[in-house]
């Protein structure tokens, strides 16, 4: 049973977080931040890790599943009509996460420290929070 396009529209507007306003792609997008970037605490430390630390342990599958999951954020931000230089910068991010990450055991270690997808979320956030202050939401 095929469902056409506008029905798929109006299915996804009723259901939460699946809209294509402001507010729900940046739900959206903190979500796979938490996910890639922050999904467990390492026992006896405050640092956070989350998939693309660990999945980019499996030589280059890893890293170009979460390099695709990275670009997804950056395809995210482009739906907000965030600017080219914006999304230049949020794509060098992305790249330099996966060039650099596909290094055997020196990249593992740059992929644990540097957290390319919290980079972009810090940068459309700001956008966020210029362009559509509604959907800011306060950090307990």
């Amino acid at each position: 049973m095929a469902i056409s396009q506008d029905q798929f529209d109006r299915i996804a507007r009723e259901m939460p977080g699946f809209g294509r306003d402001p507010a729900s792609i940046r739900r959206r997008i903190e979500a796979m931040e938490a996910v890639l970037e922050g999904l467990f605490v390492i026992p006896g430390t405050k640092y956070r890790v989350g998939l693309d630390s660990l999945v980019g342990l499996v030589p280059v599958v890893g890293d170009l599943a979460t390099a695709a999951m990275g670009a997804w954020i950056v395809w995210e931000a482009r739906n907000l009509g965030m600017s080219k230089w914006q999304i230049t910068r949020m794509a060098a991010n992305v790249g330099v996460d996966t060039v650099i990450g596909a290094i055997p055991f020196a990249g593992d270690l740059f992929d644990f420290l540097y957290k390319s997808n919290t980079k972009n979320l810090r940068i459309i956030r700001k956008h966020l929070d210029r362009h559509h202050p509604a959907t800011v939401t306060i950090d307990a």
